[in-house]
Parts: C-alpha cells; structure tokens; sequence
C-alpha cells in the first residue's frame, strides 16, 4: 500500500474485515474518535449543496445517510453486506427511499454530471486506487458540484506517529475486547491510516486532478481532516489551496 493506491490482494482482504467490521463499527468508530463522529459528519452535510442530488462514496452501514433523510441520496459501497444493512438502516425512516448502488469509486456505474455533491466519510482512504476514484468523482459531479471528505490524516509524520499509537494501542485494545478476538477486524483499518498520507497529499492530489476551491481544516481535537472541493465551470485554471485548523 501507499499514499495513492492498496494492491489487489490487500483490498481485497480489506473488503472481508471491512464487512466482519459491520456488527461494531458505529460503536468502535464512535470511541476512536472520542465521540466526535457525529459532529463530524455534520460538518460533512452543511458543506454539501442545500439542494440537488447527493452521492455518498463508501457509505459503509448507512451512518451519514441516516442523516439527511430529506436529500435525493444514492450510496455506493463495494461490499454488498454493507449496502443490505444500510439500505434497511436507512430507508425505514425515509418517506423517499435512498438509491443502494453496489459499485467502486474508480468504476462508478453513473452517467456524467448526475450529483450536484459528492461525499466520502472514512472511507477515502479504504479505496484501491484515490486517484482514478477522484476522477471519476470529477466525472459524475455537476459543473460547479461540491465534493467533500472526511477522514483520518496526518498533519506531518510526528502526528501520524501519535496516531498510530493511539490506533494501534487505545483503540485496539477496545476493538479486541468489543470483538472478543486477538485477530480482530479493526487491525486493518489501522493498517489503512499507517499508508494514508497527510493533509497536504490530498490537497495537492485534488488539485492535480482538476477541482477547484480545493481547502483543508483539521477538526478538532486533530484526529481528522475534512477537504472541500469544486468541480470547475468552466475552462479549468491555476489552483489555490489553504490549509487551517478547526
């Protein structure tokens, strides 16, 4: 694995603890992140267009999509488990069912310009190759559309340091005793933080795949980053980027 892409044989094992993950992931998302997911998450929403339709790349047990009952919502996810749980999770309290689609975020079975925004809520850095998955985000989005991510990254390489740590020890230590296995699920979501990159990898990816407006805040307490991008209107033009904390 690096910054960029997960070999097969890695993703492929991914998928199966991603999907052995599904019984515990809120509840082991939720201590990892020290309660803060949810805010997190509504972050993720208010930076989304107020209006048009949404995709959500990764969507994992439904957990964001629970969230935005009142949206035209398709979720995506590879790992279809994922998407029987969430489809049910989520369109029991829906007056408008969401859209379940089984799919890649580099092969995504969508016309062009189909979604006014694009999010992705800790799963980026689960996807096998980010760069062929943006442009294909770039794809499906809207002139004008919104994409937004959220998900663990180093700010530098003392910061990712601490984060292993406390992936590796504090929260593993509860995914083990929650799982009740040594060889638990969770290992490799550790192992996909290790070989995510910083802040700045992202930033600097989205702009050489074409967005506009791209931007990145870590959320406070610094375990996470959220970056925010366009897809250009018109003729594509030089980039600008900052960088703040939250």
């Amino acid at each position: 694995m690096d910054t960029e892409r997960i070999g097969t044989e890695d993703w492929a094992e991914l998928q199966r603890n991603l999907e052995a993950s599904i019984p515990v992931y809120d509840r082991i998302n939720r201590f990892a992140t020290l309660g803060q997911d949810k805010r997190w998450r509504k972050m993720v929403r208010n930076r989304l267009p107020q209006e048009g339709r949404i995709l959500e790349v990764g969507c994992g047990p439904g957990t964001f999509a629970e969230m935005v009952p009142t949206r035209d919502l398709t979720c995506l996810d590879p790992i279809p488990a994922m998407l029987a749980v969430a489809e049910k999770r989520v369109n029991s309290k829906r007056e408008n069912p969401a859209t379940f689609v089984e799919g890649t975020a580099e092969e995504m079975p969508f016309d062009n310009e189909s979604f006014d925004g694009v999010c992705s809520l800790f799963s980026f850095r689960d996807w096998y190759d980010k760069r062929a998955g943006l442009g294909e985000v770039k794809r499906v989005l809207k002139p004008g559309g919104t994409l937004v991510i959220v998900d663990p990254a180093k700010m530098n390489r003392v910061h990712g340091w601490f984060g292993y740590l406390w992936m590796r020890m504090w929260v593993g230590s509860y995914a083990r005793f929650i799982c009740k296995m040594k060889d638990h699920p969770w290992k490799w979501l550790t192992k996909t933080y290790v070989h995510f990159g910083t802040t700045k990898d992202y930033v600097r990816m989205l702009e050489e795949c074409g967005f506009e407006e791209v931007s990145a805040k870590v959320i406070f307490p610094g375990m996470a980053t959220i970056w925010t991008a366009k897809k250009t209107k018109g003729v594509e033009k030089n980039q600008h980027h900052a960088t703040t904390a939250e």
